[in-house]
């Protein structure tokens, strides 16, 4: 996995809307928290974009953007979306297979889905927090709001 002080690899991809959203674009403006997650419509994933939403004006404002991402591909992600009322980009990890996961180093290769790596990528394009979570376990996202105070 990614640590801390290297550059966040760049990727284009689709969101919800099948919309291309681009990681460099938003450098010199907003920080990202980058949030990959094994799969939509699973228990433990809802939980925690439910948890970004309910929190969203800390995690998208003016001084950041979160971006969640998985290998599920945008059509599920728009179902997935309407269904729950999110308010953020939903990207896909879709094709090639958990590339922009890969890129990271949170890609599960036997289980084929991104694992729970959440990443905050400064204006400059730097990683500034970056954990792993066990795929079985929610993340708590506190310690994105701690990482945010301190790097956002």
């Amino acid at each position: 996995m990614l640590q801390p002080g290297h550059a966040a690899p760049d990727f284009t991809t689709r969101d919800q809307n099948h919309q291309e959203v681009t990681l460099s674009s938003y450098r010199g403006g907003r920080c990202v928290l980058l949030v990959f997650y094994p799969l939509a419509f699973s228990g433990i994933c809802s939980g925690e974009l439910a948890a970004i939403q309910a929190g969203l004006g800390d995690f998208q404002n003016e001084r950041v953007q979160v971006l969640t991402v998985s290998v599920d591909s945008h059509f599920a992600h728009k179902v997935w979306q309407q269904r729950e009322g999110f308010g953020f980009p939903l990207l896909a990890d879709f094709w090639p297979h958990g590339a922009i996961a890969s890129s990271y180093g949170v890609f599960d290769e036997t289980r084929g889905v991104a694992g729970r790596g959440t990443f905050l990528v400064d204006r400059a394009g730097i990683i500034r927090y970056a954990a792993l979570t066990p795929i079985g376990e929610p993340r708590d996202p506190a310690a994105w709001r701690e990482a945010l105070a301190e790097h956002g």
